[in-house]
């Protein structure tokens, strides 16, 4: 009978100690209105410490290339960056230069029936490897779907999307493939990492 007793009082001393600790943490949390007021800025900051980021912090202005489509679309990479997992991926911004609006072709889904079946995509994306001799085409999930950008139809006069595709890694020591996205004319472009 005493050992009942004895878990009885651990489970009190427990449940009164998680009570004390939370009344503690949530005083702490809203105590004191000296944290809303705005850092304040040195006198001495100029306008150009206030410019923009530094060129470590942002992307290049300068893309990696320009592929040029039907009706006015303009696909710009911005980057392509490998990393440890093995992966591939290829960033951008797919943009409508024409005077109207524009719908982007199916044909950039690719023809394959598990991609064709998930929508509109980036899925007919390829990588061409001509220094090992091999084509690389964009991952899918365990459902099918390609890992890219999805869900897009009509791009406005004017209008851009940012985009993404993933791809398996080539070899270390490729550093250049052509990158490849059917009605749209082929680039190279580098791999960084």
């Amino acid at each position: 009978m005493s050992i009942r007793f004895t878990a009885k009082g651990r489970r009190g001393m427990v449940a009164l100690a998680l009570a004390a600790g939370l009344t503690v943490g949530v005083s702490g949390c809203g105590a004191g209105s000296d944290d809303d007021k705005k850092p304040e800025t040195s006198a001495s900051a100029t306008e150009s410490d206030r410019s923009g980021p530094s060129p470590q912090e942002g992307q290049s202005d300068t893309p990696l290339a320009e592929l040029k489509g039907s009706d006015g679309l303009l696909l710009q990479i911005t980057s392509a960056e490998r990393d440890s997992g093995g992966f591939l991926t290829v960033n951008g911004s797919l943009q409508n230069e024409g005077d109207k609006s524009v719908t982007v072709p199916s044909q950039v889904r690719g023809d394959e029936t598990e991609i064709v079946r998930h929508g509109r995509s980036l899925g007919g994306a390829t990588l061409v490897d001509s220094k090992s001799k091999k084509r690389y085409y964009v991952l899918r999930d365990t459902d099918g779907r390609p890992l890219t950008t999805t869900g897009f139809s009509i791009l406005k006069s004017g209008e851009s999307l940012a985009v993404f595709m993933q791809f398996p890694a080539p070899p270390a020591d490729t550093t250049e493939v052509e990158f490849q996205l059917p009605t749209f004319a082929s680039a190279p472009i580098e791999i960084a990492g």
